[in-house]
């Protein structure tokens, strides 16, 4: 039987330990004190007190705890490396860099260790006697020679802001190492930080990363570094680290201080933008709420609020602000608004807000139609979705069929390594990758120019891990946005939008930047190879077979109020319907299921399905009877999925580029019949095909025999169009 005594001592742990988690540091320290009372040799409630008391800044305390802790257990690496830090901060820097290795010997994968191996080891080696606290982790090979009248701080921080060039950065990093031998030990963690801002701009990540964790530790309450170095977590894909840096920062008293008022805003604002990317949208809308709190007019925080509010099916949208609907809509982002309006007007007028705020100001580099007299003309397509993704599934086959003879393919791609076979295809399908990933927006551009490409096409637009700065550079001699991003952008040098006569009448065009560049056929490429699962029974997904099953499986953060009460209006009208969602997140889920009870619809009538390999997804269409398209933002590749796997599509088309991309497709193929413009054409046709079986087995059909015939989806016939619209742009013929 387990021992009474150490039963009730690892609960008195365990609670200690969900205290100091929870924030609830005395009863926690208590906690730990009286497991010490006994069992005066526990390691962890020695290592976990040596740790709280240096955070409290009461170094003799915890290197007391830390030393006893060693003394009883000198396997446990975590002390060593607490008591390293509690070593950096008071400056002895030798001890610190010993203690590191220590713990590195006895646990190689610990994190904070590993982070800190090379800064102290360059501390211990460089540190000056007299300037223990402000000497920078300079390079054992770096000479540095004290300057006989140093810049002032204020000099070099103003230096640091003017300098553009490689070499103005390095001869800034330079009179920074002088300044941390010369200068005030109290500025030090500011000069630290202004190297590490330097080497981030150099992308020397590493050692960015180096001098803002060193910055910290002289000064832990340093809240412009705690979101520099979120910042460069994130870039460099440490996302969960780069939010532990947030939250941890905003756990710090100083940071609810008044001066500190803009760095909570600032921290704040992207922790929940970051949690908005990874899924995590109620930690993400807490924190935004947060900062919402701290300044109800922020534009950048409004942006964010509005698209996390779309994706989970938060209705109202502006629900809590207590501010007018119209002022709240302005600081939307270009991809809300897409989903909230179908005025053109007003998605340019988001274009236009974004690329005013966020998008830089430069000389185009490389004239309009310039002519590089190449023999083979070179396209080059601008993206970090060349993987699994929606744009590449239907772009990856037009990359293959491209004319060799008269084209040269370049892929500029900041794609993630997925490790599937499609990305390895895409790859593949291109004569030239250049991972760009790593590079600035203005590195990345002067490769383009440098590669004398003729025609970028910019994949992205203003989506989510867009690079508008590449483009608004002008690397190119034409530049076509395409797919990514289906409105106006205005983003500088973009002269032209993919389109054709359905998607963008005449009408439209004065509500774009972009000039059209006309397809005679149809404006979206597509992949006739996509392999399609056998078709399961109906039985497998839950349906009876009476069901009349509508679906529609785009992302939820299409959905509006308006449309959704549409669909309901039908569903109330076809008792023996049903209706078959994405289920994107378990938030929208239990809003939409929320919201059909409000309309008197069971919940039992909405079903949800998750998302599968493409293959068991194109399948799975095949089991619903009528796909319900979305509106203002219609289907994309969804709706193009939907008909390649024979599912009769039904849409509403509008008055905006996306609000008529479906249409644009079943014009394509002669069912203009499926294209309704009023929400009450829309309901009736819904209503009617869920009532005559016959007419939907002949839609089924029409379908069949288009794509048999090559109508459907031809993409040899779209890539030579799209490739002599190309060659029209570039020699002004268009």
């Amino acid at each position: 039987m387990a021992n009474p005594a150490n039963t009730t001592i690892s609960s008195i742990i365990d609670q200690a330990l969900k205290d100091h988690a929870e924030g609830r540091q005395q009863q926690a320290m208590t906690g730990f004190q009286t497991v010490l009372q006994h069992d005066s040799g526990n390691v962890v409630a020695l290592y976990m007190l040596g740790a709280m008391h240096s955070e409290r800044e009461q170094y003799q305390a915890a290197l007391q705890y830390l030393n006893h802790a060693i003394a009883v257990n000198g396997q446990f690496a975590q002390s060593y490396q607490a008591r390293s830090v509690i070593y950096s901060k008071l400056g002895h820097y030798k001890s610190a860099f010993h203690d590191t290795q220590t713990a590195l010997r006895l646990d190689p994968q610990l994190e904070d260790a590993r982070k800190n191996y090379d800064t102290l080891q360059l501390l211990a080696e460089n540190t000056a006697p007299s300037k223990a606290s402000a000497v920078l982790p300079i390079k054992a090979t770096t000479k540095v020679t004290p300057r006989a009248n140093p810049l002032s701080l204020v000099e070099l921080i103003e230096q640091t802001n003017r300098a553009s060039t490689h070499m103005e950065m390095e001869q800034t990093i330079r009179h920074f190492q002088d300044f941390l031998i010369n200068g005030e030990a109290s500025q030090a963690h500011l000069a630290l930080f202004s190297i590490g801002v330097l080497h981030h701009k150099l992308n020397r990540n590493h050692d960015a990363e180096a001098y803002f964790r060193h910055a910290l530790l002289i000064k832990p309450d340093f809240f412009a570094c705690h979101l520099n170095l979120g910042l460069l977590l994130e870039r460099n894909n440490r996302t969960e680290q780069a939010v532990t840096q947030w939250e941890l920062a905003l756990q710090l008293p100083a940071i609810d201080l008044p001066e500190h008022h803009d760095d909570k805003l600032k921290i704040t604002t992207n922790l929940g933008r970051l949690l908005e990317v990874l899924n995590d949208y109620e930690r993400a809308e807490n924190a935004l709420r947060e900062a919402l709190r701290l300044d109800p007019d922020n534009g950048p925080v409004l942006h964010h609020w509005i698209h996390l509010r779309q994706k989970q099916c938060r209705w109202p949208i502006t629900e809590g602000l207590n501010r007018p609907d119209a002022d709240v809509l302005a600081s939307a982002s270009p991809i809300a608004m897409l989903g909230l309006s179908d005025d053109p007007a007003a998605q340019l007028a988001a274009g236009r807000h974004f690329v005013k705020t966020k998008v830089e100001s430069h000389p185009r580099m490389v004239p309009f139609r310039h002519d590089y007299g190449h023999q083979k003309l070179r396209i080059g397509y601008l993206s970090s979705n060349l993987s699994m993704h929606a744009v590449s599934l239907l772009t990856v086959e037009l990359y293959e069929t491209h004319d060799r003879n008269l084209f040269e393919t370049h892929a500029f791609c900041w794609s993630p390594e997925d490790g599937t076979a499609f990305r390895q295809r895409v790859k593949s399908a291109f004569d030239h990758v250049h991972a760009v990933g790593g590079l600035t927006d203005e590195q990345t551009a002067e490769l383009i120019r440098s590669k004398e490409i003729d025609i970028i096409v910019d994949l992205q637009g203003l989506t989510s891990g867009a690079r508008p700065n590449i483009v608004a550079r002008g690397p190119a001699p034409v530049q076509v946005a395409y797919l990514g991003y289906p409105g106006p952008s205005a983003l500088p040098y973009v002269d032209y939008i993919v389109a054709d006569s359905f998607i963008m009448p005449p009408e439209l065009c004065p509500h774009f930047t972009e000039k059209p560049l006309y397809l005679p056929g149809l404006f979206q490429v597509s992949d006739r190879k996509r392999q399609i699962s056998a078709v399961p029974p109906r039985l497998q997904f839950g349906f009876d077979e009476g069901d009349f099953i509508f679906c529609a499986f785009n992302n939820n953060h299409k959905f509006t109020p308006e449309l959704f009460g549409s669909w309901m209006r039908i569903l109330r009208a076809t008792p023996h319907s049903v209706l078959w969602l994405l289920e994107d997140n378990q938030w929208s889920k239990a809003n939409l299921l929320a919201a059909a009870a409000a309309h008197g619809v069971a919940k039992q009538r909405l079903r949800f399905a998750g998302r599968i390999t493409p293959a068991d997804y194109l399948a799975r269409f095949a089991v619903a009877d009528l796909f319900l398209d979305t509106m203002p933002y219609n289907a994309g590749t969804t709706a193009n999925d939907a008909l390649w796997a024979g599912l009769p599509l039904l849409t509403l088309s509008g008055h905006t580029y996306v609000s008529r991309m479906a249409g644009s497709l079943l014009k394509s193929i002669g069912l203009d019949e499926l294209i309704a413009f009023d929400t009450g054409q829309y309901e009736k046709t819904a209503i009617r095909l869920a009532n005559n079986p016959h007419e939907i087995k002949t839609l089924r059909d029409q379908l069949h025999q288009a794509k048999e015939q090559g109508k459907l989806f031809n993409t040899d016939r779209f890539t030579r169009e799209f490739e002599a619209a190309l060659q029209a742009a570039l020699k002004g013929q268009d």
